[in-house]
């Protein structure tokens, strides 16, 4: 009875004097509405702003006391401001009564709106902390390259459910029971509409689970036009920044779904592969006489292998009885087989090669552009600038060592009409 008697005489004292003023009765109410609610707002502001204030400087003396990166992104995300807005609350439901006192049949809806407020408050406050604790977790080395946007999607998708639902039961005066089986009759609807949503959850779960892709990972998924870093991984969408600095987005569910290529395996073993051929002229091959092979002693990088080989094919040819009259009968030496041993030595002895990993020199099949010999190795680095300096170091040197072991590189035809600039000597 009291808080009846105090509410209608402040609402009643600023409407005498209005009317003590010249005001008419009937317009005196609405200046009296007008004039509390310009004095409520200002009251909301400087509570607000002086709330908010207070909040901002503990947590700022806090965080610089402890050096936890979870108050410092608590300030990124603004939880002063949300937790300062909890505070004009008390004064907005307070003052309700006191600015409607002359429209008492509004006073039911505005209280419900000032609940609805509340609600939206309590969920805007409670992201900013799992915000908060999401950019928390991205800075510990075990979960920088884990997708959690995609959990943190999730828990405000339920938090904004949650929300909906109690919006509905003010609103409405129902229970939220009977929100929820509203929701079960649209609910083939409601699956429609958050396909992809549910769809990119369940992938998230998978691709963490089964460490398929992190963030950081390069990844090449040519469907999409992806080829370059993992920048950000959400409930929907994958972002891929390729190495043109574009960005690719790829849905989250295409991951499990489709095929793409990660190179994280390379870049964790620390060497990336060299898988090219040089096409050489099949009639250039030949068996080599013995004049010829002393000529290719004078390559130092094959000279052992000479000497230990010619050997083992001395024995083989003199125990077989072979005629060497004429060169095709027993085992010799060719000139294609030195040049793939030369390959072998150079590899083994570049500075840009990984010594623990594969390598190899193989012929593949002939083809109608010679024969194939492929290098199979691995550079020493996983930076691609690099990668590609090694890689053209050691096929400017194969191309350039081919004539010296009688051999052609294959070029198509009038390739080789285009005659050299020579500078004229001054």
């Amino acid at each position: 009875m009291n808080r009846t008697f105090t509410v209608k005489s402040i609402s009643r004292f600023t409407y005498d004097q209005l009317v003590k003023w010249g005001v008419s009765e009937e317009m005196a109410e609405y200046v009296n509405l007008l004039t509390l609610l310009f004095i409520v707002i200002v009251l909301v502001y400087v509570v607000h702003y002086v709330v908010r204030r207070v909040l901002r400087i503990a947590l700022i003396n806090i965080f610089k006391r402890t050096k936890i990166a979870f108050f410092g992104n608590l300030l990124e995300h603004r939880f002063a401001h949300y937790l300062a807005l909890s505070a004009p609350l008390v004064i907005i439901k307070g003052a309700i009564p006191i600015v409607l006192a002359d429209f008492p049949y509004a006073i039911a809806n505005f209280n419900k709106l000032a609940d609805i407020y509340m609600i939206l408050i309590i969920i805007w406050i409670i992201v900013t902390v799992v915000k908060a604790c999401g950019s928390t977790l991205r800075e510990h080395p075990v979960f920088k390259s884990k997708p959690i946007d995609s959990y943190i999607q999730v828990i405000r998708i339920i938090l904004f459910i949650i929300g909906l639902v109690m919006v509905f039961s003010i609103l409405t005066g129902k229970s939220p029971i009977t929100f929820f089986t509203a929701m079960g009759a649209i609910s083939a609807i409601l699956l429609l509409m958050f396909k992809d949503t549910i769809m990119g959850f369940v992938a998230s779960i998978q691709v963490t689970a089964n460490d398929m892709v992190r963030i950081g990972d390069w990844i090449t998924m040519a469907k999409y036009g992806a080829d370059g870093d993992v920048i950000e991984i959400n409930l929907t969408t994958v972002k891929v920044q390729n190495f043109d600095k574009t960005i690719t987005t790829i849905p989250t569910y295409a991951l499990i779904s489709d095929s793409f290529q990660n190179w994280r395996g390379m870049q964790e073993f620390g060497g990336r592969r060299i898988k090219r051929a040089i096409y050489i002229k099949q009639s250039n091959i030949k068996f080599l006489t013995p004049e010829e092979i002393e000529k290719y002693r004078k390559i130092q990088a094959i000279e052992s292998y000479i000497d230990h080989r010619q050997k083992d094919i001395d024995k083989n040819n003199e125990r077989m009885g072979a005629d060497k009259s004429v060169l095709i009968n027993g085992r010799n030496l060719t000139n294609a087989g030195l040049y793939r041993k030369y390959i072998d030595s150079y590899l083994a002895h570049h500075t840009g090669t990984n010594k623990r990993m594969t390598m190899m020199v193989r012929q593949l099949a002939p083809t109608a552009n010679g024969l194939p010999l492929e290098i199979y190795a691995f550079a020493n680095t996983t930076k691609w600038v690099d990668y590609e300096h090694i890689m053209a170091d050691i096929f400017d040197h194969l191309l350039a060592s081919a004539r010296y072991f009688d051999l052609e590189i294959f070029e198509l035809e009038g390739s080789g009409d285009v005659k050299p600039v020579r500078f004229l000597e001054s």
